[in-house]
């Protein structure tokens, strides 16, 4: 039996002689005591507000809460599990009481592919144990991550998951801990890495009781979308989020994780809490461990590289990839879009040869303010592409996938772009088979709660043209309707379809190509830009020198009429005309991709 446990400062720890030690930061209070099944236990103070006790009255997937001065109960901040709801008790677990089947030291980040997921909607069931069977189509498809959205236990049973709460616990409705380590534990069986989206910039709304017995934990006159800001600079607030993606790491065997969203994360400590996580990661594993950042400013200094190599990390996801593909294939020119309208052909050649777009240049969407950092020392595989992720599908007002707002061929095109460039690639579940059902915001609240989200999400889309009629925003979706979550699954049927096995096999093929051309010839690339040898009207064509010195050559053709030859070089993969081809020339709607050795 594997033992995989890393011990926490916060929370429930087994120890050797089959009793647990229990801490809990309650710094407000001036009693503690922990509720068993067989009644309740004094805790005892350790200093700077800690309580803490060790006992064997609670034994393994036994329950166990807190109770505060006032008699009121809390579940564990730091639990492994819950026995149901944010709101009841917790489940003391054994983290090595799993026995891992796989042998498994990891894959290197060049090989990449990554598959986006939401677990409870990846299946009708949406549970880990449903998700399993599901894993041997995403190895035939070519995909080498699967990385799922975040799990740490949130209010009610649907939800995307950035509304955790208890952020060491799994999600029980997916099937807790135990079937988390058995979805990986699958996955790495089938030579698949696994990530895992976390969240660090706040706390959702229902279930956070932290505020009642640590103040400390928040800083109340400092303000974020979601409340009030977080004490990172706080002894116990730091070990409770630097110890958590170690726990993740090192529990569940993860290959690496995303980190959400980390400009609204805000530190003033000597080593700000991002970097720290960083560090303490790479000091504490010594196997392959990849770390993807989402960060609307575009910044490179948490991405260091040192002879090709992170040293904090890894990639970030390229959002500027997306916004100007999307004005290009949908017309799109409202939000954030409005940056990438004009002149997206020069921009899309950027994005391909550089990474970012916006390095210093105006942002109007930023209140024309600079925004982003060169790229100058950064490899192109730091950088996360995609023509769809969970946000951008989910964050319409209907959920649309881009293959209900652009054409079939065009779509085909991009699929081309996005998967066979040196950036990293990721895929948003069901794209593969040219998914059409959406993926809709969803929740799970009650009361006052649900009425303010349902009114908050319709009055986020008032400033949009289609919706600045009151009455338009009460068709979109209430988050809070079963029926809204439903609507989200994906459809396992289509891929039997011949439309969904077409899609199947253009997203096949290409993902081979990838892994038999491009990805060998990524591992040790440096620092440096393709070349961008021709962009404008509908002609993007880029040069990449790969790290063996063989240049990759992309040569699009998004126009309605013939660009010419075909580049030189051997053929890599091509599409056109919606399809898997080799055109003799440079036909419309066609992505061609050449190679020659160094």
């Amino acid at each position: 039996m594997t033992k995989s446990a890393f011990p926490t400062t916060w929370g429930a720890n087994v120890l050797a002689d089959a009793s647990a030690r229990f801490r809990l930061w309650a710094p407000d209070q001036t009693t503690l005591k922990l509720r068993t099944d067989s009644g309740d236990l004094p805790m005892e103070r350790a200093g700077e507000g800690w309580f803490e006790l060790t006992t064997d009255r609670v034994p393994v997937g036994g329950a166990y809460a807190y109770v505060l001065d006032n008699g009121f109960v809390v579940p564990d901040p730091g639990a492994r599990a819950q026995v149901d709801s944010v709101h009841g008790p917790s489940r003391l677990v054994d983290p090595n009481a799993f026995d891992w089947k796989t042998p498994w030291t990891g894959r290197p980040w060049e090989e990449a592919v990554i598959y986006e997921m939401h677990v409870g909607t990846f299946t009708t069931e949406g549970t880990f144990a449903a998700a399993i069977e599901k894993l041997p189509h995403l190895k035939d498809l070519g995909i080498t991550v699967v990385e799922v959205l975040p799990l740490a236990h949130f209010g009610g049973n649907r939800g995307w998951g950035y509304d955790g709460v208890l952020l060491y616990a799994p999600h029980a409705a997916y099937g807790g801990p135990e079937g988390f380590k058995a979805f990986v534990d699958a996955a790495h069986a089938l030579g698949m890495m696994v990530f895992l989206d976390v969240v660090y910039n706040h706390f959702g709304p229902d279930g956070n009781y932290l505020g009642m017995y640590a103040s400390k934990f928040f800083h109340p006159e400092k303000h974020t979308p979601w409340g009030a800001a977080i004490a990172f600079e706080n002894p116990a607030v730091r070990s409770y989020f630097i110890e958590n993606p170690l726990y993740w790491i090192g529990e569940y065997n993860l290959d690496g994780l995303r980190f959400d969203a980390i400009d609204h994360i805000r530190d003033g400590s000597d080593e700000a809490i991002l970097n720290a996580m960083a560090r303490r990661i790479r000091e504490t594993f010594d196997r392959p461990v990849h770390l993807c950042t989402e960060d609307e400013r575009n910044v490179v200094s948490l991405h260091p590289y040192v002879d090709g190599k992170p040293t904090y990390f890894t990639a970030e996801w390229n959002d500027d990839y997306h916004n100007v593909i999307h004005p290009i294939a949908t017309g799109d020119n409202e939000g954030y879009y409005m940056d990438f309208v004009t002149d997206h052909w020069t921009k899309l050649g950027r994005a391909l040869s550089e990474g970012f777009i916006f390095q210093g240049e105006s942002s109007k969407i930023h209140g024309n303010t600079p925004r982003g950092e060169l790229t100058t020392d950064q490899p192109l595989t730091a950088f996360v592409i995609f023509n769809q992720n969970h946000d951008q599908v989910g964050n319409r007002a209907f959920g649309e996938r881009l293959i209900d707002l652009s054409e079939h061929d065009v779509v085909v095109a991009l699929t081309a772009v996005l998967l066979l460039t040196p950036q990293i690639p990721l895929l948003w579940m069901g794209e593969e088979w040219g998914e059409t059902r959406p993926f809709c915001y969803f929740t799970d609240f009650d009361g006052e709660l649900a009425a303010a989200v349902r009114k908050g999400r319709r009055n986020e889309f008032s400033k949009f043209d289609a919706f600045i009629d009151p009455d338009t925003r009460e068709d979109i979706p209430d988050p809070n309707e079963l029926s809204t979550f439903e609507a989200s699954r994906i459809d396992w049927e289509k891929p039997g379809t011949p439309d969904g096995a077409a899609w199947m096999e253009i997203y096949r093929t290409l993902l081979k190509a990838r892994a038999e051309f491009i990805a060998p010839r990524l591992v040790g690339l440096k620092s440096g830009h393709g070349t961008v040898l021709k962009a404008d009207d509908g002609i993007v064509d880029v040069a990449w020198t790969l790290a063996d010195g063989s240049v990759l050559t992309m040569a699009i053709n998004l126009g309605t009429e013939d660009a010419g030859p075909v580049p030189e070089g051997a053929l890599v993969a091509a599409v056109a005309a919606g399809k898997l081809a080799t055109p003799e020339t440079r036909t419309p709607h066609s992505v061609i991709v050449t190679l020659v050795s160094a």
